[in-house]
């Protein structure tokens, strides 16, 4: 792998961006943490003990096409180059089957979930191509293999593309020395769960995945050697 040791991690401040986030300071790497809430993304730092040191802040709508563009200037900026990019960030509504999902919601979750990733792959592209290096690990879900009322249809069909985005970055990156790789997990405790119309109860989430282990999964991905891609990984509760 390229000798840079910068990671950028969307979706930082809760669930599996923030496990992502942490898994990678621990390894050794710089992470800037983008996310919505600097609260959140703060209160990761803090979870970060020493190792916060190697981590910044950079708060940004990803939804939105000019604010991720100066988001990736400013970590260009100040770290001068980025090998690794983790698209994490995501969101569902309460009000999500197709008899009652409004535009707003459906909106919410194609720019958060679909184009924000398709932002931040732009904004460190050109980045990789100069170099000659760089691994990106969009987290989809396993919607995107089955569409389902518990997950609802904006969810899906955002996650759709995303898959549909990482295959796209291989079919037409690999020859640069990029890779990319899809995670699609199952039922992950995570605070999304929230927003269900009926969320699980306590005995229902032991069950599920943690957000670590994704974040482990993440990591497998990027220390792979730059001869392999690890296109795509299914990961479901036992």
């Amino acid at each position: 792998m390229n000798s840079c040791k910068n990671a950028v991690v969307t979706g930082a401040g809760s669930g599996v961006g923030q496990a992502v986030a942490l898994a990678l300071v621990r390894a050794g790497w710089q992470v800037a943490m983008v996310g919505r809430r600097p609260a959140a993304l703060e209160e990761t730092l803090r979870l970060a003990g020493p190792e916060a040191a190697r981590m910044a802040v950079f708060p940004c709508d990803i939804g939105n096409a000019e604010a991720v563009a100066a988001m990736g200037r400013a970590v260009l900026d100040r770290w001068g180059a980025v090998e690794v990019l983790v698209n994490a960030a995501g969101t569902n509504v309460p009000r999500r089957s197709l008899e009652i999902l409004s535009p707003e919601d459906y909106h919410l979750m194609i720019n958060t979930n679909l184009h924000g990733a398709y932002y931040c792959v732009q904004a460190f592209l050109p980045d990789m191509r100069r170099r000659g290096s760089g691994t990106i690990v969009n987290v989809v879900s396993d919607a995107a293999r089955q569409a389902s009322p518990k997950a609802g249809p904006a969810y899906s069909m955002s996650k759709f593309g995303l898959l549909g985005l990482t295959q796209a970055i291989n079919a037409e990156e690999r020859a640069r020395g990029i890779r990319a790789c899809a995670i699609l997990p199952g039922d992950i405790d995570t605070p999304l769960l929230d927003r269900r119309p009926q969320p699980p109860d306590a005995s229902a989430r032991a069950r599920m995945l943690k957000p670590e282990d994704v974040a482990a999964c993440v990591l497998l991905a990027i220390q792979l050697p730059p001869r392999a891609i690890l296109e795509e990984l299914l990961i479901r509760p036992r």
